[in-house]
């Protein structure tokens, strides 16, 4: 009965059934995901983004001659940005293709 009433015990019943902590770690897991999602998608969307804002400034300030080849030219760049991508997430969909490329 001593044993139950011990500072030692009281302090580690608490930690053990405590569960606060464990769910502010569920949500710092869950932020650091969202952040690293949200870097992701600025790192292969930013220049596609960056590339419509210019076409869309130049055709409101009305060089449409500039905006029309702006518009081509990210064109391209989202095709060879496009073909990178699925390049690499075939990398990672089929690593067996990796192993039989490497012998």
């Amino acid at each position: 009965n001593n044993m139950k009433n011990t500072k030692f015990a009281r302090i580690l019943r608490r930690l053990l059934g405590d569960e606060a902590g464990a769910t502010m770690m569920e949500y710092v897991i869950l932020a650091v995901m969202i952040a690293a999602a949200v870097t992701a998608a600025a790192i292969y969307f930013g220049n596609s983004t960056k590339n419509q804002m210019k076409v869309a400034s130049e055709a409101m300030v009305g060089n449409t001659k500039q905006a029309e080849v702006s518009a081509e030219s990210s064109r391209d760049i989202n095709e060879t940005d496009t073909a990178s991508a699925h390049t690499s997430a075939k990398r990672f969909s089929d690593p067996t293709d990796e192993l039989q490329s490497a012998k």
